[in-house]
């Protein structure tokens, strides 16, 4: 058993040079100053960035002081995603936080709970995603950089929501709505976490029409397949 340990590695070892050497000449680590748990954590993550296209969308729970409310609202176990896009050969998630920034893909995984991700991918990517596609969203989405996060979830470019960034993007870019809007007061708003929020949020003056993309809407709809889950 441990000689065929041995073994795997070593093998795993080689593969992870070669891929690296060849894909990152200037930039990798040489695999055999690598203990066995980094071989097989590089071997993963290479794994990993083989299965993602840009353009992919990336769900997971956030660990934020709204989750569990959009959660709860929304009965759906992810509170937030992104866009991935790939900067100097490198994958990262375009995301709307505090503000509209790039974050490396490693580093957004691990700021999700427990690092579980999902990503998923438009139907027919192949047909919709070109090259010339993906500038454009590229472009749409950098008119968004650097805005502040939209805490009261209005329908609007001067701050804006995760979900509203990722939706304006496919929108405005290829006219492809992934998810469908829905007004504040068709989710569910009975638990006292949620109420409790919404209070913190607009006092008494809870704007039930506003129109509201989800991450659960945008999870569950049937513009998107599954390519990876952790």
């Amino acid at each position: 058993m441990k000689n065929h340990l041995m073994k795997r590695t070593r093998l795993m070892t080689v593969a992870v040079g070669i891929y690296v050497l060849c894909t990152f000449p200037s930039t990798a680590i040489p695999p055999d100053t690598l203990g066995m748990d980094q071989q097989i954590l590089q071997v993963q993550i290479i794994e990993k960035e083989a299965r993602i296209q840009e353009g992919d969308i990336i769900f997971q729970t956030s660990k934020s002081n709204q989750s569990k409310a959009i959660q709860l609202a929304t009965g759906s176990r992810y509170s937030h995603l992104g866009i991935i896009f790939k900067n100097s050969g490198k994958y990262f998630v375009y995301e709307a936080v505090q503000p509209v920034k790039f974050t490396p893909l490693e580093d957004w995984i691990n700021r999700g709970e427990n690092g579980h991700y999902v990503i998923k991918r438009l139907l027919n990517s192949e047909q919709h995603l070109t090259d010339e596609a993906l500038r454009n969203m590229r472009r749409i989405g950098m008119q968004f950089m650097g805005k502040p996060y939209d805490l009261y979830f209005e329908w609007s470019d001067e701050r804006i929501y995760c979900s509203e960034l990722v939706w304006k993007i496919y929108k405005q870019a290829l006219d492809i709505e992934i998810g469908s809007l829905e007004a504040l007061a068709s989710f569910d708003l009975s638990h006292e976490v949620v109420r409790t929020k919404l209070h913190e949020r607009y006092g008494d003056q809870i704007p039930m029409q506003e129109k509201v993309i989800s991450p659960a809407a945008m999870f569950h709809s049937d513009q998107l397949v599954l390519v990876d889950e952790q």
